[in-house]
């Protein structure tokens, strides 16, 4: 449901003052992504499942290496511009990888 002023970001009055007190910088997000990767890429030739496991991992912990530049570079605005170009391009492909992402999300809840 848009508003007639516009999306929720684009002005002072528009924005929820809570989301934005909550929100953590740009750096710290990237940082804790890149940390991430650092961290998959460091046990990579531990993982089991051989060389296409390997492969999948590096990949990965490219793929989030480039994430963590995006937020760097990107502001939320544009962010959020290239998520609804990617939705509008993509609708299948965005909802699969929204299912396949929740669902690993429920199970490291109910994993103790």
């Amino acid at each position: 449901m848009a508003r007639s002023g516009g999306p929720w970001f684009a002005g002072k009055h528009n924005s929820p003052p809570e989301l934005l007190m909550q929100t953590p910088n740009k750096e710290s997000i990237a940082s804790g992504i890149d940390s991430a990767a650092d961290a998959l890429r460091e046990r990579v030739e531990s993982l089991p499942g051989g060389a296409k496991v390997a492969s999948a991992a590096e990949a990965a912990s490219d793929a989030m290496e480039n994430a963590a530049e995006y937020v760097r570079d990107q502001d939320l605005e544009g962010m959020i511009e290239d998520a609804q170009q990617l939705v509008k391009k993509h609708p299948g492909a965005v909802l699969l990888a929204a299912a396949a992402l929740g669902f690993v999300i429920g199970r490291s809840f109910t994993r103790n």
